[in-house]
């Protein structure tokens, strides 16, 4: 018998055991996505994390942004457009030709926006009066 349990938090080698059979149900069907993790950190001089970007490339040509966040006392002094080129840029060595990610209209819809992102699709109160919006962008 099979037993189905709720995790608050799954563990990395769940996680990766997941995203493994995912790739090889998906591989069936198309070629190896060749699937790489990305990630910028921002430190203080003391070593504390205070900002960065994480995404993962394949060999699809695009670029997923799953978290972008900078300290808020360090919030509009460029520090999240320069995680932002970081990652796009080292995708596009890995050749990337789009990125994508998803933002709540209370997040960062605009800031994307300004750095060349279109939203391509929203979902209107995904939480009352925000919606959660898709963005995408040509890398090249």
């Amino acid at each position: 018998m099979y037993q189905i349990e709720r995790k608050d938090k799954l563990s990395q080698q769940e996680q990766n055991t997941i995203w493994d059979g995912i790739e090889a149900f998906s591989q069936t069907k198309v070629p190896a996505t060749g699937r790489q993790e990305l990630a910028f950190v921002l430190r203080d001089r003391e070593g504390l994390l205070i900002g960065g970007v994480i995404g993962n490339y394949e060999n699809s040509g695009w670029l997923w942004i799953d978290s972008l966040w900078v300290s808020a006392d360090l919030r509009g002094q460029g520090y999240g457009i320069r995680l932002l080129d970081k990652i796009e840029t080292e995708a596009r060595l890995h050749g990337c030709e789009h990125s994508h990610l998803t933002s709540f209209s209370y997040q960062a819809v605009d800031f994307y926006k300004r750095q060349g992102y279109r939203v391509f699709g929203e979902l209107e109160d995904y939480l009352p009066g925000h919606s959660r919006c898709w963005l995408r962008k040509n890398l090249v």
